[in-house]
């Protein structure tokens, strides 16, 4: 059966999805564009028609992989007609290592090799970076909205999603053994403080 021909886009999004697979499957140090391209059924001069290195194909994966999170965290951050208490807390639940959020594991592998690799490191601090300003800029919407208060919304994203990253550390690489509501209860915690908020409130939140 004759292959069908795909369009630049197509095949650059088809790549992206296999090396995805391929970094879950192996982890970054170990994949290589032979293993892509087997995977395809293509050569690796193909690959590297789009992709010009290793490297570059990584670091475009990672973020192809991580863009679907963001939307999903967008679109819970952004709901009509909902507290910031409430769009707030539904975004870090799904956030966190017990959530719905996929990425983890890739997440850490990225960042293991954004030590060694320039163009990883741009992309993952890119990504780190909208983030923490979706975050903070819902956390500045309950501040003005007065459900929070909060002296400085950047410096609390920060402190949120660098308690969601260790987490995700400890659960994934070390599989500590922390249960989803010992997690939760620990997110509730942190957001209490940082926001000026009542437990009461967190609970009538959900």
């Amino acid at each position: 059966m004759a292959r069908v021909r795909l369009s630049v886009e197509e095949r650059r999004a088809e790549i992206l999805r296999v090396a995805v697979e391929q970094i879950e499957a192996r982890g970054v140090s170990n994949v290589r564009l032979a293993d892509v391209a087997s995977e395809l059924g293509v050569s690796s001069s193909l690959v590297l028609y789009h992709f010009s290195t290793k490297e570059l194909l990584v670091a475009e994966a990672f973020a192809h992989a991580a863009a679907g999170d963001l939307v999903q965290l967008r679109a819970l951050l952004d709901k009509p007609r909902s507290s910031a208490t409430r769009r707030l807390r539904a975004a870090l639940r799904w956030y966190a290592p017990t959530g719905q959020a996929k990425g983890w594991r890739l997440w850490i592998e990225g960042w293991a090799a954004a030590l060694r690799e320039p163009a990883l490191r741009k992309v993952t601090h890119d990504l780190d970076r909208q983030w923490k300003a979706a975050i903070a800029g819902v956390v500045a919407e309950g501040v003005a909205a007065g459900e929070f208060v909060c002296d400085d919304p950047a410096d609390a994203a920060w402190r949120l999603t660098a308690l969601l990253d260790g987490l995700a550390v400890q659960t994934t690489s070390y599989r500590a053994p922390l249960t989803r509501a010992r997690m939760q209860e620990w997110v509730d915690d942190a957001l209490a403080r940082e926001l000026g908020l009542a437990h009461e409130g967190l609970t009538a939140s959900r």
